[in-house]
């Protein structure tokens, strides 16, 4: 029982372990102020819930499916990188050219009109994918899936791996949620000059996470070519 136990705490320590660093849901926060500057308190909280439900969804898809998917149609990960890495360096860039709206209330009396859809759509693409969840966490994903069915053997391999998978992706989505819903306070110590500062550049190691992306993926790629051809 106790083996049993250590086994399934490794496994969600291990899941944690894996797509933390790569996501920096701290380290997010003030892309998602930047990209919600002009929705109203409520409407981030939403959002927040949102995206942490949204990135459950797909991180699970991505460990459980998401090797028999790409598979399928014959999608290689250094693919899912490169178009992936396009996105993230396409939004970092928006974000660093995008003028910030001010916290006032007059400033976000626009974001009041909203509709749930679009703030559903809003949530999934692009705060949710590819920013959240980006090619680096998926590609994580479906690594550790793959890992997942080799582990152990009988109740360890097809029940227990599989639910250390769930409880791991569930905390994360768990942090991501509360490091959202609680980004304000945690850039408020800054001030306003501080928090703008820190959003450009948090944009700028964004833009750099996308290149870097971009370019692992051409490399397997350019390497996998060379091959072929010697």
């Amino acid at each position: 029982m106790l083996a049993t136990l250590m086994f399934f705490t490794s496994k969600v320590f291990f899941v944690m372990a894996a797509l933390l660093p790569i996501m920096n849901p701290p380290g997010m926060v003030p892309i998602f102020l930047a990209q919600t500057s002009r929705n109203t308190v409520a409407q981030r909280h939403y959002l927040a819930r949102r995206i942490a439900i949204s990135s459950f969804v797909l991180l699970l898809g991505s460990m459980y499916t998401g090797s028999f998917v790409l598979g399928f149609f014959g999608v290689s990960l250094p693919v899912v990188q490169l178009s992936g890495g396009l996105l993230i360096t396409f939004s970092a860039w928006r974000l660093l050219n995008d003028t910030p709206a001010d916290a006032s209330p007059a400033s976000m009396q626009g974001g009041e009109h909203i509709s749930k859809e679009e703030l559903k759509k809003h949530a999934f693409y692009p705060l949710a994918f590819p920013l959240t969840v980006g090619p680096g966490s998926v590609s994580v994903a479906i690594t550790l899936g793959a890992s997942m069915t080799q582990s152990g053997h009988g109740l360890l391999k097809y029940t227990l791996a599989p639910a250390a998978s769930l409880v791991g992706v569930a905390l994360v989505s768990l942090m991501v949620f509360l490091c959202y819903r609680h980004g304000e306070k945690l850039l408020r110590y800054l001030g306003e000059t501080g928090e703008l500062v820190f959003m450009r550049l948090t944009a700028f190691i964004l833009l750099c996470l996308g290149v870097q992306i971009m370019w692992d993926g051409f490399s397997q790629l350019a390497t996998s070519l060379l091959k072929n051809q010697l």
